[in-house]
């Protein structure tokens, strides 16, 4: 597990319930299968799934003004297959696959994601996100992530530019790129 990195998901044993009701979905395909269909967060509210989710979690994940923010995560996270607990969300996304050279989703995509305008559009461009990472996610970083834009959307951005989401995303996933940059520039070869 990533060092205590997360500005959202401090709570270690929130944490870990996260992990434990996500395992349980595992175990649970009819309710994972309810989440996976749903059109927007707010069907989740209806589902027993996100009954058990909120039973799970400490009580400030239930108050409404938390309840967004929960059911967008309840969404998301009962997408992912696999958690991978290394890079962060945003740096995965800029990881090419096996074999390949382009980042799993392109520039333009990424900015799109986090120019999303409202949370059901932001939940549509998460759903694709995860669907390009083949449902192989760190989930605790892709949490602490939508808290974080969940925070922004309600309560406005940050006055300094680094704690604000678009900074961390844009600061992880063009690290990855540079990376792979300089790795191509050195063996001769370039990134079309």
């Amino acid at each position: 597990m990533e060092k205590s990195t997360y500005r959202f998901l401090k709570d270690s044993a929130a944490r870990d319930k996260l992990l434990e009701w996500w395992k349980w979905l595992d175990n649970n395909r009819g309710d994972r299968a309810r989440l996976r269909r749903v059109e927007s967060p707010d069907d989740v509210l209806m589902t027993s799934a996100f009954s058990r989710f909120l039973a799970e979690l400490p009580d400030d994940w239930s108050v409404s003004g938390q309840l967004p923010a929960s059911a967008l995560v309840a969404a998301i996270v009962a997408q992912v297959k696999e958690n991978v607990t290394s890079p962060s969300f945003a740096a995965q996304l800029a990881t090419p696959k096996e074999g390949g050279d382009k980042p799993r989703m392109s520039e333009l995509r990424f900015q799109q994601l986090q120019k999303s305008n409202d949370p059901t559009e932001f939940y549509r461009r998460l759903l694709r996100a995860v669907r390009m990472l083949d449902g192989n996610v760190n989930i605790l970083s892709l949490i602490d992530n939508i808290l974080h834009w969940m925070h922004e959307y309600r309560m406005g951005v940050d006055r300094n530019p680094q704690n604000r989401l678009a900074f961390c995303w844009a600061s992880d996933y063009y690290r990855v790129l540079s990376k792979k940059q300089s790795k191509l520039d050195s063996k001769g070869g370039t990134i079309l």
